[in-house]
């Protein structure tokens, strides 16, 4: 029996190595392909009543696969603009950041966390830059991904509850719930907004003469960025801007970026939605998820930004039901 088990087990481990290498190149398109589902869902389910599981899901994988052609044109076309303006961008940033009257330890912590941005989003942006191909073949798997997994989305979630084990089941359901309330507040609140307000911010340099395409298509990804930190957000980059604008001689446009900036940008729109979005908590508290994000990021890349608040959310679950778990067995004890 041991030898028989031990057969097993070690079948088992092959094969899991043979899975991790076989699905580990094209991680990160699954990780986007489901977050993507995640977000859609409410709209798969809306159309799905009208036209049927099938066409929605056809639908709305074919208008993905439009974006996916816009992305890659324009990655061909702009990412290095985006990178060199990006770049300047965050430096400019992090300079003024560390000018200011911060304690050491703070201090040090921004500064080791300006590089390290930096030096990962150069690797990022440079391994894709000089593979195209490799590019599209990720963006194809992510397309195919986010069909199967829409159309499969209810089958899917009941083989996930099927496979949890009857002894663990509520601590099973307790993580299930908390990476779902994480995922909701980061992707559907979070994201979208700033996603939104990268996109307005974008449009507003481009429109007023800031900057060709590719700084503005930056200036927006650091909108994005800012709205990641507590306190600062994209009221920086408008306002920056805005400053830029009127010592240049252009007091005109310095007020319409202004006006627009503070009414589709930051703060009117966080205090409009601070209700829905529950003040930038995202079901756990600011820092975990600050950390998380900016960690994620380092570690695994724009991929991370999902990644490491879900893990460090499941961290926190798993740490409170280990302190309900002591507490009553010392109550039993007793």
């Amino acid at each position: 029996m041991e030898l028989e088990t031990a057969v097993w087990i070690g079948v088992s481990l092959v094969i899991l190595y043979l899975t991790w290498q076989t699905v580990s190149p094209v991680l990160s398109p699954l990780i986007v392909a489901v977050t993507l589902t995640y977000i859609l869902y409410p709209v798969h389910e809306r159309l799905s009543t009208r036209m049927g599981n099938r066409w929605s899901a056809l639908l709305l994988t074919g208008l993905l696969t439009v974006f996916s052609f816009l992305f890659i044109l324009g990655f061909a076309l702009w990412m290095n603009d985006i990178k060199h303006s990006l770049t300047d961008y965050v430096d400019t940033f992090f300079t003024w950041l560390l000018g200011l009257n911060l304690p050491s330890g703070v201090y040090d912590l921004l500064n080791k966390l300006s590089s390290a941005i930096a030096e990962r989003f150069n690797s990022y942006v440079l391994g894709y830059t000089y593979s195209l191909p490799k590019l599209s073949l990720q963006i194809i798997v992510a397309v195919f991904a986010f069909y199967g997994v829409l159309v499969n989305a209810r089958a899917i979630k009941d083989e996930i509850y099927a496979l949890l084990p009857p002894s663990r089941e509520e601590l099973a359901r307790k993580l299930i719930n908390s990476a779902t309330e994480t995922l909701h507040h980061l992707l559907r609140g979070w994201l979208l907004v700033s996603v939104g307000k990268g996109v307005i911010l974008a449009f507003l340099f481009y429109a007023l003469g800031m900057s060709d395409a590719g700084g503005s298509i930056a200036a927006g990804i650091l909108t994005v960025i800012l709205e990641l930190l507590p306190v600062v957000g994209g009221w920086m980059v408008w306002g920056a801007s805005a400053i830029y604008l009127f010592t240049s001689g252009s007091p005109g446009r310095a007020l319409a970026m202004g006006i627009l900036g503070f009414a589709l940008v930051s703060p009117l729109p966080d205090l409009l939605l601070s209700k829905r979005l529950g003040k930038r908590q995202w079901g756990v508290n600011a820092l975990v998820s600050l950390v998380g994000i900016f960690g994620g990021y380092i570690a695994f890349g724009f991929v991370g930004i999902i990644i490491g608040p879900v893990s460090l959310s499941l961290l926190i679950t798993l740490l409170e039901e280990w302190k309900r778990a002591k507490n009553s067995k010392a109550k039993t004890a007793r």
